[in-house]
């Protein structure tokens, strides 16, 4: 009889749909809803996978097989395969310091770790706890200017090379299915707080015993009264830039010296824009169908904008990031630099895929 494990081991799971279903025992429903869930009707997510199912393998036979080499250079480091952990918000409501174990097994694999704005983990702790790390950070554009700056000085002050602007969530995402579990804002209706003492283990190793995780990376900027999840999500609620353009990254673009990449491309003229200001890198993703619904596939969008951003002086790489599944079809899909693996990770230590 065919059936994934049913155990909390998830060293057994073959695949990550299996990871995937593991996880969606161990989590709350809320939780689960979070981690999964996408805008609207979520038309966009379907076909995110949908895009995945269509791609086709057409092998050559009789080529040697002996010696694989999935190496690539990125930003001048020698990298084991072209992937690294995408930033992904609010992970301690899955598993306490997730950021800091994404990031430590990211970097016992040799891969770049990208940590959120909205992390439940500071850029100051990741890098205490994981001080090899290579170390990105994922940056929403705020409202107020001292705070951007602040940021900025901070991921300086901690070694970070690479900064990741994103683009297509100045306003969240009308995810329909997450907010069916609420009575009210951030309040939990009646039946997902009884859900939510059947999962024991998870309040132990998720809130036990600080209660729900707060925003680490901006918990500094908000009233001491207000330090917690909640005030946590009214801030960005009120502080996201919502007059975010061009001109906005141009200037962006002047202050960082690192390595800059845009994350929310999907047009082939926003690549080339993007380019001709002199970005380092391109992040090709509708935001996982979390944001805007109705939009194409982001692997669909990846071979025209390759084609603009490959065919400039000074090329921008790349990346491709979408919730990548049977990963031995990605490379079939058209010329790619990167690929980032975001959200798909059962919240247990040292198990990110």
């Amino acid at each position: 009889m065919r059936r994934y494990h049913t155990g909390s081991d998830f060293r057994r799971a073959q695949s990550i749909a299996e990871l995937a279903a593991m996880a969606r025992r161990r989590l709350p429903h809320f939780a689960w809803e979070y981690l999964e869930g996408g805008a609207e009707e979520e038309l966009t997510l379907k076909r995110n996978r949908q895009a995945f199912a269509d791609i086709t393998l057409l092998p050559k036979t009789l080529v040697p097989c002996s010696d694989i080499n999935t190496r690539r250079a990125v930003f001048g480091r020698d990298l084991p395969l072209p992937i690294a952990i995408g930033p992904t918000g609010y992970n301690g409501m899955l598993h306490r310091d997730a950021d800091i174990h994404l990031a430590r097994a990211a970097t016992e694999r040799g891969l770049p770790f990208t940590l959120s704005t909205v992390s439940t983990n500071s850029m100051e702790q990741v890098v205490a706890a994981v001080p090899d790390v290579n170390f990105w950070l994922q940056l929403y554009c705020l409202q107020d200017a001292h705070i951007q700056e602040d940021m900025l000085q901070r991921a300086t002050a901690v070694g970070c090379q690479t900064l990741l602007l994103t683009s297509d969530s100045v306003r969240l995402g009308n995810r329909e299915w997450d907010r069916r579990n609420f009575s009210r804002p951030r309040q939990l209706s009646l039946r997902n707080k009884l859900d939510v003492l059947r999962h024991p283990r998870w309040l132990h190793q998720a809130l036990w015993p600080q209660g729900m995780p707060t925003l680490a990376n901006i918990e500094r900027y908000l009233p001491p009264d207000q330090r917690n999840a909640s005030g946590g999500a009214h801030f960005m609620g009120t502080q996201m830039e919502m007059g975010l353009d061009w001109d906005s990254l141009a200037r962006l673009r002047d202050r960082w010296p690192q390595r800059l990449l845009l994350k929310g491309v999907m047009h082939p003229d926003d690549a080339e824009k993007a380019v001709a200001l002199g970005l380092d890198g391109i992040v090709v993703t509708n935001h996982g169908g979390r944001q805007l619904d109705g939009v194409p596939a982001s692997i669909d969008c990846l071979p025209a904008i390759a084609a603009v951003a490959k065919g400039k002086r000074h090329p921008a790489r790349h990346r491709h990031s979408q919730g990548v599944r049977p990963g031995c079809r990605c490379g079939a899909a058209g010329p790619r630099d990167f690929i980032w693996c975001r959200r798909r990770w059962s919240g247990r230590r040292r198990s990110c895929a």
